[in-house]
């Protein structure tokens, strides 16, 4: 009998992990010749990075940060908890940095430690405590900074231009804090073009101007310090009904590419690899969330933005489906080229990272 029992238990533990893995993968529209399948299951799943041999995963909801390794069974282990909005993730010569709205934490040495974590240190703790817009995306940029973005502390408003509404870059050594970019109401995705060093990001519209307006933006830094619009411009040319005779559009950086409006563009990514077709080398690739309050939902979907002379010349879906009729069952949150030039998406809503593959013909 309690062999039995045992047997029981084993086999509903085997059906719940498997029910728990059983995602609506076949739902997904992909370009033809690449595939996706699932990579791992982490909770809310956010930002990724990866170490020497870790992929490491933020959280919002969670309050947790994970590490998958990447030999073996691809079981997240929680190496932080109890976080304010964890949800960035950054890598640096053996130590993990991660997000919590105001503070900058570390954890060193932690591909050594991933069984025994060391508590998070404090790196910085100068930024805004505002929880709206709140949560940061952050990569350290080829100059060795930190870049963290600090979004609006509302919908639309005129906050401090010094502090709120731009894009940093701190030095984890000294704690010195620097402007990269002003105007920018929220970025949580951006990554530096491999040939020019430039930093893009994405950027997503404010709400309350209709369904089909203002788009979210992907922009381009060519040098710091400049300005995107935000609060007084959205879109390169649309002013805002509040703030816009306050300056004129003209006086802005326009956006390299209009996105969808309301698609709640993410994480953003070069790809570098060489797996994919050589159409797809340098494109960028973005996470689009979905919309919150559109009448009807948009987003939920994998975009690719292809380039041609640092001008973009194509902006269209890579994966579709998570989204059917007005239900969604995932939202892609990031996305981070492998080093096999495989194509990992995170999803926060099912609680998922896939991995997107390229089988086709070239």
């Amino acid at each position: 009998m309690k062999r039995l029992l045992v047997f029981t238990l084993l086999a509903f533990g085997w059906l719940a992990q498997a029910a728990a893995d059983s995602l609506p993968l076949a739902s997904l529209s992909l370009s033809p010749g690449f595939a996706i399948e699932l990579f791992a299951r982490v909770p809310n799943a956010r930002q990724m990075t990866l170490g020497k041999h870790t992929l490491f995963v933020g959280s919002m909801r969670a309050g947790k940060v994970y590490a998958i390794p990447l030999q073996g069974p691809r079981k997240p282990l929680v190496i932080a908890e109890g976080l304010n909005l964890p949800v960035g993730v950054a890598f640096r010569d053996g130590d993990l940095y991660v997000s919590a709205v105001s503070r900058i934490l570390r954890l060193r040495d932690i591909e050594a430690r991933l069984n025994k974590p060391p508590r998070p240190e404090t790196v910085s703790q100068a930024y805004p405590t505002d929880t709206h817009h709140g949560w940061k995306f952050i990569a350290f940029g080829p100059d060795g900074k930190l870049y963290v973005p600090v979004g609006a502390p509302c919908n639309i408003c005129a906050p401090d231009p010094d502090r709120y509404a731009t894009i940093t870059r701190l030095d984890v050594a000294s704690g010195k804090i620097e402007v990269v970019a002003r105007g920018v109401r929220n970025t949580v995705g951006f990554d530096w073009q491999p040939q020019s060093g430039e930093l893009w990001f994405t950027d997503n519209g404010r709400d309350w101007l209709g369904d089909d307006a203002p788009p979210d933006e992907l922009n381009r830094v060519s040098q710091a310090g400049q300005h995107f619009g935000y609060p007084y411009c959205h879109g390169g040319t649309i002013a805002d009904p509040e703030f816009g005779k306050a300056r004129r559009c003209a006086e802005f950086v326009p956006p390299v590419q209009n996105l969808g409006a309301h698609v709640a563009s993410l994480g953003m990514r070069f790809y570098t690899g060489t797996a994919f077709p050589v159409r797809y080398r340098n494109a960028i690739f973005i996470a689009e969330h979905g919309s919150w309050n559109r009448s009807s939902k948009t987003g939920y979907r994998v975009s690719v933005v292809r380039l041609q002379d640092n001008r973009a010349v194509s902006y269209e879906p890579f994966v579709s489906g998570w989204l059917q009729g007005e239900s969604a069952w995932g939202r892609p949150a990031d996305v981070l080229v492998m080093p096999d030039g495989s194509l990992l998406v995170s999803d926060d809503h099912a609680g998922a990272i896939y991995r997107v593959v390229y089988r086709g013909n070239r």
